[in-house]
């Protein structure tokens, strides 16, 4: 029979008495001395009671008994209880990936930390855990009024924003003058996605899910479209509708731009940026390369990689962003939503 645990630590007097009618209880007790505390800490006790003389600050979980004598009915009444309050709890707690969350104290827990939820903050936690498939640019804007409580709250995760590159990238900018035109491709293999196991929409979203990263960047550097022509037309994918995408425009900083994505030849993620003094090329994003006016050279540009090369590209500066509460760079759901409407839908329309 699979008993519930009684785990006495450093409690012999108790141990003995509970011992002596072990077998008249639904329990199996067990006893630990303080020298096996570190034995005591590694064992799952998710379906026991740890039981303590007096307060030990290294047991996360426990019941103190130090009043004696006491009737053994109420203490074996109080066992079962505290037991029953332990299942209820561990029932209301949802693991989502190294975090837990208790449905009852809304607190978000990891390991010993632990913070206060709102119950809408709890709700939005459970909603995207529970998501199996991605979320469809047509799918947000549906929720749009939904999100509107946490627009400037809630953050979309796109870190090139925070590459050294691109705060580099920024800074020659600003030495020469400012950006007089942009290029961008955001050409996907194809031929490496097709057959990639994933689950239902990943593939059919991931111009929104992927592609995005690039347009994102593009638009962030030199601002949002103020009047944009966009073309895009399918291809031979079953798996994506659109496969070719040429645009052209220009932003609100004044920027002329245009992009170009074919999904069914040859490219790769780029963004080209024009001053007047040189062509910068983002092109890996994670590098420049710079090609001076009156030169045919294209030539690597030097500058500061520690962060990006210590830790995964551009997430050492977001975190940082993120947790100063700096919200210049990191892009807000309002704003998300926002390109999601005027921009990517227009794209791939």
């Amino acid at each position: 029979m699979n008993y519930q645990k009684l785990i006495i630590y450093d409690h012999i007097d108790l141990f003995k008495i509970l011992n002596e009618l072990k077998n008249e209880l639904n329990f199996e007790i067990l006893e630990f001395s303080k020298k096996d505390l570190s034995k005591l800490l590694s064992k799952n006790t998710e379906n026991s009671l740890v039981i303590t003389k007096k307060k030990t600050k290294e047991i996360d979980d426990q019941i103190v008994i130090s009043d004696f004598p006491i009737q053994i009915l109420k203490l074996l009444e109080k066992f079962n209880v505290e037991l029953l309050k332990k299942k209820f709890n561990q029932q209301s707690e949802i693991n989502i990936g190294d975090y837990k969350i208790n449905l009852n104290s809304r607190e978000l827990m990891f390991g010993k930390k632990k913070i206060k939820l709102t119950e809408k903050e709890s709700g939005i936690i459970l909603y995207l855990s529970k998501r199996k498939e991605p979320i469809s640019i047509d799918e947000l804007l549906e929720n749009k009024q939904n999100l509107k409580p946490y627009e400037n709250s809630i953050f979309i995760a796109y870190n090139r924003r925070f590459y050294s590159s691109v705060i580099e990238a920024e800074k020659l900018i600003h030495e020469d003058g400012g950006l007089e035109s942009m290029h961008f491709e955001f050409t996907e293999w194809s031929h490496i996605i097709e057959p990639l196991k994933k689950a239902k929409g990943v593939k059919e979203n991931w111009f929104f899910a992927n592609s995005t990263h690039v347009v994102d960047l593009a638009f962030y550097i030199a601002g949002k479209p103020k009047i944009i022509k966009a073309f895009s037309k399918s291809g031979k994918l079953t798996w994506h509708d659109k496969t070719n995408f040429v645009g052209a425009g220009e932003t609100e900083k004044g920027v002329l731009f245009s992009y170009i994505s074919n999904w069914e030849s040859a490219g790769r993620w780029g963004i080209e940026l024009l001053t007047k003094k040189r062509r910068i090329y983002l092109k890996p994003m994670e590098d420049i390369h710079v090609q001076m006016k009156g030169s045919i050279n294209i030539i690597k540009h030097e500058f500061d990689l520690s962060l990006d090369n210590n830790f995964k590209p551009g997430i050492y500066k977001q975190v940082e962003a993120f947790c100063a509460d700096e919200k210049g760079r990191l892009l807000t759901i309002k704003d998300h939503m926002e390109n999601s409407e005027i921009i990517y839908n227009y794209m791939v329309q």
